[in-house]
Parts: structure tokens; C-alpha cells; sequence
């Protein structure tokens, strides 16, 4: 099934062309690309889906990059080798859309998804499809996702987790909350989606505050200063997958991650649904083991397990940076 507006696009073009020439044709070709890329991806999807892979908890870290965690990977024993796989998708909606799939359904049944990252609701739930935040003149309504019932469990954790003077849901909620779905959960596999390292980023050196990518893009902030504060940040996650691994049985672990990250790549910043670049699509790949040596006993209050319907998801995306 397509979705055709195409005279509402075609006036919105116009008036953008108009309005500002040089950025106004560049929102049309990339409409056009991604009108594409999403139409013929939807049905021949490019990349590895993480279900065709051996684990038994995947640990996913939102945005990170594959040279990154090379940095800092003499640091955590757990980190070695770095393999690589090509990412499904180059925006979390995207990703999710092409991972959880009806053809893994079987699988998915068995799967309890613990997730710090907010699109769970629109893809899961709400059944949106990328992108969510341009109109394009042509693209798929249907990826042959599943919805929010197929998984055995599926935690929003952002739901209730987010630290309000962080702006984003803190990793050590993420390790608590995979701990006790490992330990009180009878699942095959759990998949632990930490938001970190994407921004904001939370190290304690720097401290960049919001919409880090539009300030570099702007000329406003210094990129050396940027990576070292996502590195910062991906040290500060790295640590949590270190208390997690020693407190979960899992004879097969995975860690990689959603998608990349542009710091300039052809005058890229961030990423974006239908960007090709190896720095955004080409992800790490690392395999682990870990067991549950009880060193740690995660913190779960019950009562913030049940949405009070009062969380707004489009404001914490816009926190985010994704709207």
C-alpha cells in the first residue's frame, strides 16, 4: 500500500523553492531520495537484521559509533574484538521498523525488549513509520513490523525513567531494569536498548547541554570539544554494561548499536533516516559472555512501572533532538 500526496508535497516544494532557492531545492532532492530509499528498502531491506544473529541479550547503544568504541576499547576487557555489521538503518525509527519484523516473529514472541528509547510507542504502538517529521511524496505505510503485543515483554522505560534534570533516561535505570527482566523473567533473549551515547550527552567533564549537532552545523561549538564529551558519555554507558554483564546469565552477548553518528561527514551532522555513510550505517559488533555473579541487586520500584498517561513522548523526542 502507498501513501500518494503528491500535490500537497508539490505545493509545500514550491513555496519552500521560493521562499529560499538554494535550501528549498535541497529539501526536494533529498524528499525525492528519501521517497526512494524507503520505498524500495521497506521491501528489500540492506543491512544485517540483528535477529539473524546468535545471542542471547543484545545490548544496544543509541547512536554509537564503530570508531568510538575503538578509542576506548583498551579500556574494558569486554570490548575485544570490535567486529562490524551494516545497520538496517541509519534513525532509530528506521532501525526498529526493519528489525522487528513479522518474519522474525517467532522470535520476537520470546523476546523481551527493554528500551530506553522513546520511538518504541510510535513504531510499536501508534504503527508510525519513517520519517515522522517530513511529508514525502511517496512512501511505504507498511514494513511488516509487529506491534506492541508480539513481545513477551516490552519495558518503556523512558516512560518513567528519565531524569528530568538530564533530559533522558540514565543508564544505570537501563541496567537495573535488564537485571531484574533477566532475573525475575523467563525470556530467550532480551534485547537492553540504552540511550546513550546519543545526546545529551551526560559525561561529567563537559556538559554541552541540548542540540549539540544544529551548534556544530551552526559553526557554534568546536568538534574536538564535541567528541570528547561523546566519548565522555560513551565511558559513562560502557560502565553500566560492565555492572550488567557480571549480573546476567548469558552465554551469548552482543553489544552494537542502532545506528552511528555524523560529526561533519559530508556536511552531515547527526543522522538521519536514508543516510548511507559508513560513519551513521556501519555499526560495531562485539561478542561477549556474562554471568550473573550477584554483585549487584538493581533498584525497581513497582510503582513506576505503569504509565500514568501523562508522559509525552513527542516532547521528550524534541528533547532529544530527533523533532
Amino acid at each position: 500500500m502507498v501513501r500518494t500526496d503528491v500535490k500537497n508535497w508539490l505545493s509545500a516544494s514550491v513555496d519552500a523553492v521560493r521562499r529560499d532557492p538554494k535550501r528549498g531545492a535541497l529539501n526536494v532532492a533529498y524528499d525525492l531520495y528519501l521517497s526512494c530509499w524507503l520505498f524500495g528498502t521497506s521491501r528489500f531491506p540492506l543491512g544485517t537484521n540483528v535477529f539473524s544473529q546468535d545471542w542471547d541479550l543484545l545490548v544496544v547503544l543509541d547512536a554509537c559509533r564503530t570508531d568510538v568504541l575503538r578509542e576506548v576499547a583498551h579500556e574494558y576487557d569486554f570490548l575485544e574484538p570490535i567486529d562490524t555489521r551494516w545497520s538496517l538503518g541509519s534513525a532509530s525509527m528506521e532501525w526498529m521498523t526493519k528489525t522487528f519484523t513479522k518474519k522474525y516473529e517467532s522470535d520476537i514472541e520470546r523476546t523481551a525488549y527493554v528500551s530506553a528509547n522513546p520511538y518504541t510507542t510510535g513504531v510499536f504502538s501508534h504503527r508510525t513509520v519513517p520519517p515522522s517529521n517530513r511529508r514525502i511524496p511517496i512512501a511505504p505505510t507498511n514494513y511488516g513490523s509487529v506491534d506492541v503485543d508480539t513481545f513477551a515483554l516490552l519495558d518503556e522505560v523512558f516512560r518513567y525513567g528519565v531524569d528530568d534534570e538530564l533530559g533522558v533516561t540514565p543508564p544505570r535505570t537501563m541496567t537495573d531494569r535488564t537485571i531484574a527482566a533477566s532475573r525475575e523473567g523467563d525470556y530467550d533473549r532480551i534485547v537492553a536498548h540504552y540511550m546513550q551515547p546519543h545526546e545529551p550527552y551526560i559525561d561529567d567533564e563537559v556538559g554541552l547541554g541540548p542540540h549539540v549537532f544544529e551548534r556544530l552545523s551552526n559553526g557554534e561549538l568546536d568538534r574536538d570539544e564535541a567528541w570528547e564529551s561523546y566519548r565522555g558519555t560513551l565511558r559513562v554507558v560502557l560502565d553500566e554494561v560492565e555492572l550488567l554483564l557480571e549480573n546476567v546469565d548469558a552465554d551469548r552477548v552482543a553489544i552494537t548499536a542502532d545506528h552511528g553518528e555524523a560529526f561533519g561527514e559530508l556536511g552531515f551532522y547527526g543522522h538521519t533516516t536514508g543516510f548511507p555513510h559508513p560513519a551513521v550505517r556501519r555499526v560495531p559488533w562485539v561478542e561477549t559472555t556474562a554471568t550473573d555473579e550477584g554483585t549487584y541487586d538493581p533498584i525497581v520500584d513497582p510503582q513506576t512501572d505503569a504509565d500514568d498517561g501523562e508522559f509525552d513522548v513527542g516532547q521528550h523526542l524534541r528533547d532529544l533532538g530527533y523533532l
